[in-house]
């Protein structure tokens, strides 16, 4: 099978053995796979000899499945999350904890998005919103929009910022949602919204390492407010600050409890249900849920598609700067 990898900063696509199917897992091939392109451009330019695997988020048809599978059967489509269980690869040998069975009602297209949407959820959940407060996103990139999009959903006031127009304008038919490119807006609809008392929570979705917007946040919030840092953002927060408000620094780690867990993954030995009720797999099948039931709308985010055969260039174009679109799907099915 042929798989996309990175080496010593460059892109390639190479091949490899077809995988072998496990008794907890199931053999997928692939139809389509998200480019994030801000995690792996990082990992691009990070990469040294050895090669590194891109790719989190896809979709495909059940090929095969182990022996202690009973929830999907050969045909079946799923969607799946996390790395180096899913890639860029033509087959994915996937556990059982980090797949969703897809509906027939939902694009399969859509349904490649599940890794995004699990790290969308799961940074709301870390913020612990109640019913009815009110969260600024800021950075509106692929995961900003789609926690937008879900916090929406969730009926929380939600208010979006980003710089660039074309992002914000995204969101136009989106009617509850404010959206805003100019900070001095935004700040004004936070006050309205919330009689000067400040957001429940901003989450910075944003990249760029050091940014002003961890210092500008603070004043954002309410006291004892949250900020939660899911974009590459460095914490640094003034004390001050922080202090004056009694406000609360979390941090969003991808899509959930398991994640990065070897027993939770490569044992797909699943968490309790009634200790962790949210893990990074029930993650995904509330993405599909929300995919299922038409809570959220995630068409705009995909606008173009790209043959695997070319998939090296879209990213040396991505590297170039030559593209800034916020995602493209891998497509496997030509």
């Amino acid at each position: 099978m042929r798989k996309i990898v990175a080496q010593n900063q460059r892109v390639e696509i190479v091949e490899d053995e077809k995988p072998i199917i496990k008794p907890s897992y199931i053999l997928v091939k692939t139809m389509y796979s998200a480019i994030s392109p801000g995690t792996e451009l990082g990992m691009i330019a990070n990469s040294g000899e050895a090669n590194v695997h891109l790719g989190y988020s896809a979709m495909g048809i059940v090929e095969e499945c182990g022996e202690e599978i009973a929830d999907v059967k050969k045909g079946d489509l799923v969607a799946c999350y996390g790395a180096p269980y899913v890639r860029h690869a033509e087959y994915l040998l996937v556990p059982k904890t980090l797949f969703a069975k897809v509906p027939s009602n939902i694009e399969p297209k859509e349904a490649a998005l599940a890794g995004i949407g699990a790290i969308a959820i799961h940074a709301l959940r870390v913020a612990k919103l109640e019913f009815g407060e009110t969260v600024v996103i800021v950075g509106l990139g692929l995961l900003g929009q789609m926690i937008t999009k879900i916090a929406n959903a969730a009926a929380y006031n939600v208010i979006a910022y980003d710089l660039h127009e074309k992002r914000v304008e995204m969101l136009a038919e989106e009617e509850q949602i404010r959206s805003f490119s100019s900070q001095q807006a935004m700040e004004e609809a936070i006050n309205t919204a919330t009689n000067s008392n400040g957001a429940d929570a901003v989450l910075l979705c944003t990249g760029g390492k050091r940014t002003a917007l961890t210092h500008e946040s603070l004043k954002w919030v309410r006291n004892k407010g949250k900020v939660v840092v899911v974009g590459d953002v460095e914490p640094d927060f003034p004390r001050d600050l922080m202090f004056g408000k009694e406000a609360q620094l979390l941090i969003s780690r991808a899509g959930g409890p398991g994640r990065y867990d070897k027993v939770y993954e490569e044992k797909a030995i699943d968490y309790p249900y009634g200790f962790v009720r949210w893990t990074e797999g029930r993650n995904v099948e509330e993405y599909i849920r929300l995919l299922s039931e038409k809570r959220i709308d995630v068409s705009l985010l995909i606008t173009e598609t790209v043959n695997f055969s070319d998939a090296a260039d879209e990213f040396d174009d991505l590297l170039n700067k030559k593209s800034n679109t916020l995602t493209k799907l891998i497509d496997f099915t030509k």
